[in-house]
Parts: structure tokens; C-alpha cells; sequence
């Protein structure tokens, strides 16, 4: 079956996120919104259906997850990533944000360092600093490409006895990286030798571009699997956040021994009905649709391409390799972060992510989330290229 990716519903009326915070965020409703990280792209049939099929049972109530739900991801990671965990490994969250900090409190104490390798997601600062714990940047560097690469060196200059976890983002937000097993494994060893627990934030593993391929961070040795801790959902892959159901993968006994102290004292419990059913149909019916999502993805980050090539002086897209995440280059318009919103926001009616907001290293750029239909990445681009001929062609 082929998909149909040119157009998507309307959600300015179903209280979306990126929608309804526009006014707030942006300061008006007329921009398009391309920030947070959820597709305008309808959500797998097979998954709606699988939905509606349990919503026939007129009672709705606590459950378990079913062993069942876990078991398909368990073979998703198997059969897609060549990564092997037991049903025992496996605990349910409904956020990766949410895992992340009972991953902090678990496995470090108030003023311990913890490793982010910037410019990255957000809440990899706010996790640890709300924690009361020590942020240590280890910054990515930017090769003659503009693709980006771990600065080892850097990282082993910084290590001291107070560093206890370093926070892995692997496929990387926003900066678009697969990172390759030899990489990984240079990250492995510093870990091995300080003692370092790893959290391997891998949310976006099934949004890779060929010839890329996901690595998991625990498949690289039986002394990794030891040391970490994997974050995993179908939430980015299927654009099924709504349904709030991630996992957390614990190989090692002690460290989810560890884990578990924390996650049974905030209450995890186990999350919706719908979710359960949502998550299961997702990993054992759904593949097709991603097949063909990627390749409907590849082309909008295409036309994204094309329009940043005619103003190459001004703006560049980084090179991408997985996410649904344009890291855009804005340094040659020659703007402040400030100026820099403000045109993206009236001139080209666009609501991005600045990259101020990944940390300092993102002075300069914008993220753009691709991940819309074929008809409103059109949009997008003519608002943008329309933008930049008024700005930088008069």
C-alpha cells in the first residue's frame, strides 16, 4: 500500500499544542507553526482503528499493560535496530522528559555533574538544573561539511570524580546526527573508565535516512548494556504523542533496582487503556505507513534544501541524517537571535524554535520542523523564499 501524504487534517481546532500556543509564544495567530515536535501528518489508520475496535468495551478503566504491547516493541528494537531486551528490561513512562529525571534523581546526588553535549534538546538543561545538579557542556563541534561531531577530547578534559551520568542524544535534536558505532564507542570507553551511567535518549531511532543506521547505545558491548539506560516510544515515530506512552529499557539489575526506587515513589502506574492498544498496533501494523512517511519526509527537507541553496550566503540546512528536524544556519543574514525571530515571525509568518533556546551553540540558528503534508510544506517554503527575495534581493 502506498500512503498518501499531501494533504493532512486541520488542527487549529483540536487545542494543538503548536496551535493554540502561537498568540503566546509568538505573539500573534498569523504564523504557520513549525516548532514543537509533532507531525501535521494524520496518525497511522491501523492505530486509529486498533482504538475505536477497544472502544466498543463500555468500560474504560485502570489496566496493566500488556505484556503483549511491550513484547512487539521488544521485537520492533530486535528486527529494526539489532538490539536485544527482555521483557524484564522493559517499564513503561509516559515521557521521556519524565524518565530522564527519575534517571537523574536515581543515579546522582544534589551538586554532581551530568554530561549534555550542546546544542540540544531543552529539557536536558532543565531536567538537570532543576535537579540541583551541575550542568557540564561538552559542546559539538561542526566539521568543514557542517556536520556535526563529539568533541572527545573536550569531554575527557572535563570529567573529575563529581561527574556520575552523561545524557546521550542519539539520533540527535535538533542537530540531525546518526551517530556512527565507531563515535559511540569513544563515548563508551571515556563512560567506562569514570564510571559513568549513560541515558540514551533514542526517541527518534525510526526516523533514519538511508544509507544511516541507528546504533543503539546499549547493542555496542555487554559492558554498555550495563551502563545504560534506554529511552525508547512510538510517540515521534507514528506522530502519537498524544498518547503519552514511552518505555525505559534497564538491562542491568542494580541500575533498575536503582531506577525503580525513584519511579515507585513519583507513581508511574501504567498509563491509559488507549494507550496500551494505541502503542501494540503502532509496532506490529505500521511499518508500511513509516516506510513511506520517510520518504515523503526526505522530499519536504528536499524543497527545504532547494530554497536554502538559492540564498546559500544568507542560510544554510544542515546536512540531516534522521529527525524530522531542520537545523537552519541563519549566521549570513547578519541578525541577532532577536532579529533573527522577529523575521521569521512577521516577514516570513513562520513560528520556528530559535536555536538560542538548544543552548548558546545555537546562536545564529532556527529548528524547522518538516514534518508536515506535501501541501503545507509548500507553503512553508514559498512563505520563506517569498521572505528572504524582500529582505535580501531588493
Amino acid at each position: 500500500m502506498n500512503y498518501n501524504f499531501l494533504e493532512s487534517a486541520c488542527r487549529k481546532d483540536t487545542n494543538a499544542e503548536k496551535y493554540t500556543l502561537r498568540e503566546e509564544l509568538f505573539g500573534t495567530d498569523d504564523v504557520f507553526p513549525v516548532w514543537v515536535a509533532d507531525m501535521d501528518i494524520d496518525t497511522p489508520d491501523v492505530v486509529l482503528e486498533a482504538v475505536k475496535r477497544r472502544l466498543e468495551h463500555p468500560i474504560v478503566g485502570y489496566e496493566e499493560v500488556p505484556k503483549s504491547a511491550f513484547l512487539a516493541q521488544i521485537e520492533w528494537m530486535k528486527d529494526e535496530h539489532g538490539v536485544a531486551f527482555a521483557l524484564e528490561d522493559m517499564l513503561y513512562s509516559h515521557s521521556v522528559v519524565a524518565s530522564m529525571s527519575v534517571m537523574i534523581e536515581a543515579f546522582s546526588e544534589v551538586g554532581d555533574k551530568i554530561i549534555v553535549q550542546t546544542p540540544v534538546y531543552p529539557p536536558f538543561f532543565h531536567s538537570v538544573l532543576e535537579h540541583d545538579r551541575e550542568l557540564l557542556k561538552n559542546p559539538l563541534k561542526q566539521d568543514t561539511t557542517g556536520k556535526y561531531v563529539f568533541d572527545i577530547e573536550d569531554l575527557k578534559l572535563k570529567i573529575d570524580s563529581k561527574t556520575k551520568l552523561l545524557l546521550l542524544c542519539s539520533p540527535h535534536n535538533p542537530v540531525g546526527r546518526v551517530w556512527r558505532k565507531e563515535e559511540l564507542e569513544e563515548i563508551l570507553e571515556v563512560c567506562l573508565e569514570h564510571n559513568i551511567v549513560v541515558f540514551s535518549d533514542e526517541i527518534h531511532s525510526d526516523l533514519v535516512y538511508k544509507p544511516n543506521k541507528h546504533i543503539p547505545f546499549a547493542s555496542l558491548s555487554d559492558e554498555a548494556r550495563d551502563i545504560t539506560i534506554t529511552a525508547i516510544g512510538a510517540g515521534k515515530t507514528f506522530n502519537m504523542a498524544g498518547f503519552s506512552m514511552s518505555s525505559v529499557a534497564i538491562p542491568n539489575q542494580a541500575l533498575r533496582d536503582r531506577f525503580l526506587k525513584v519511579y515507585k515513589r513519583v507513581h508511574f502506574a501504567q498509563g491509559s487503556v488507549l494507550s496500551h492498544v494505541a502503542f501494540e498496533a503502532a509496532y506490529t501494523e505500521a511499518k508500511p505507513w513509516l516506510e513511506d512517511l520517510k520518504i515523503h519526509l526526505m522530499q519536504n527537507f528536499t524543497m527545504l534544501k532547494v530554497v536554502c541553496e538559492k540564498y546559500s550566503e544568507r542560510i544554510k540546512v544542515t546536512p540531516i541524517e534522521a529527525t524530522y528536524l531542520a537545523w537552519l544556519d541563519c549566521k549570513g543574514m547578519n541578525m541577532s537571535n532577536k532579529e533573527l525571530r522577529k523575521f521569521f515571525i512577521q516577514d516570513a509568518k513562520l513560528g520556528l524554535n530559535s536555536g538560542l533556546s538548544f543552548g548558546r551553540e545555537g546562536s545564529g540558528f532556527m529548528r524547522l520542523n518538516f514534518a508536515i503534508s506535501s501541501a503545507k510544506m509548500l507553503q512553508v517554503v514559498n512563505q520563506l523564499e517569498n521572505a528572504l527575495e524582500n529582505k535580501f534581493r531588493k
